[in-house]
């Protein structure tokens, strides 16, 4: 976490979502490769080269579902990613948002932070209980692998409110016991660790929530978020600059890179011919990556 902190400072806090469906891949180029798999993994390859090497980036965020729904060569496909990506000098966040109890949780942490799908910090899913965050938290441990993770607090869908803004019998909304669990165990780490800036666990804080966007920036100024929701899914640069002060953060766009050639208009002749190339479509995501850059700090 404290690598990805230091890294949003020096490269600007955008967040790459590899969250690469074929569809939004040109059909000719599909054809070019071997299957659909194979494909979306050249795509990866190239818009990971490009934006490394551009330094418009801080993360890339690989969410598995894309990969499970391609099947065994699919997850092939999201292992080789994620190596990628590290190879790349960049920090790799799986969204798997798991959450499950005892020896499960267990079973995850091993799964995502040792061996074949190894990455740097993952996205979990506080909602069986705080016992199942316990079984992260060793991999966190410098001497264990420097692991993370980002729980969700205050996520980026309508439907957030039916669970995350319920009002507690002790007081306080849910989302708020949540946080102020994120907090209590990064204050934790910080005292058995204080040459350390950030805490093993970030927070998960959409950016389609006006109105809890300062408040939980300002409740939770030492915790560092995890910013979903920007571009495609409408939420724009002035929340993100809110959740990016205090202790900062990183705001994911996936679609709106991945899909920038759909509306890249000198790409329009080559579209309506069926002509576009792997280099098109890869240098559209580049151009759209540096544009979230500039539109994220200027």
């Amino acid at each position: 976490m404290q690598v990805l902190q230091e890294l949003a400072a020096k490269n600007g806090p955008l967040c790459v979502g590899l969250d690469t469906d074929p569809s939004y891949i040109p059909e000719n180029i599909i054809k070019q490769y071997e299957s659909a798999p194979a494909a979306v993994l050249a795509y990866n390859k190239e818009i990971i080269n490009r934006v490394a090497a551009d330094k418009t980036a801080c993360c890339f965020k690989v969410q598995i579902a894309y990969y499970e729904a391609m099947g065994l060569e699919g997850l092939k496909v999201y292992a080789q990613t994620l190596k990628l990506v590290r190879e790349s000098g960049l920090i790799a966040i799986s969204d798997i948002k798991r959450g499950d109890i005892g020896a499960t949780s267990q079973a995850y942490a091993r799964a995502h932070f040792t061996g074949d799908f190894e990455t740097d910090i993952i996205t979990i899913n506080p909602y069986m209980g705080f016992d199942t965050l316990q079984p992260y938290t060793k991999y966190a441990e410098p001497g264990n692998g420097g692991k993370g993770a980002f729980v969700l607090l205050c996520t980026s869908n309508p439907g957030m409110t039916d669970i995350e803004h319920q009002e507690l019998k002790a007081g306080g909304l849910l989302l708020e016991r949540v946080g102020d669990e994120i907090a209590r165990i990064g204050n934790d780490f910080a005292q058995q660790y204080p040459d350390q800036t950030c805490g093993i666990f970030g927070a998960v804080v959409g950016a389609t929530q006006v109105a809890d966007a300062r408040y939980l920036r300002d409740k939770y100024k030492d915790t560092f978020f995890l910013i979903p929701g920007y571009g495609a899914q409408g939420g724009d640069a002035a929340i993100c600059k809110t959740l990016l002060e205090k202790a900062g953060g990183t705001v994911n766009s996936s679609r709106g890179i991945l899909c920038a050639w759909k509306k890249n208009a000198e790409l329009e002749g080559k579209i309506a011919a069926g002509t576009l190339t792997m280099d098109d479509i890869t240098g559209a995501a580049a151009k759209a990556a540096f544009d979230s850059k500039v539109d994220l700090t200027k």
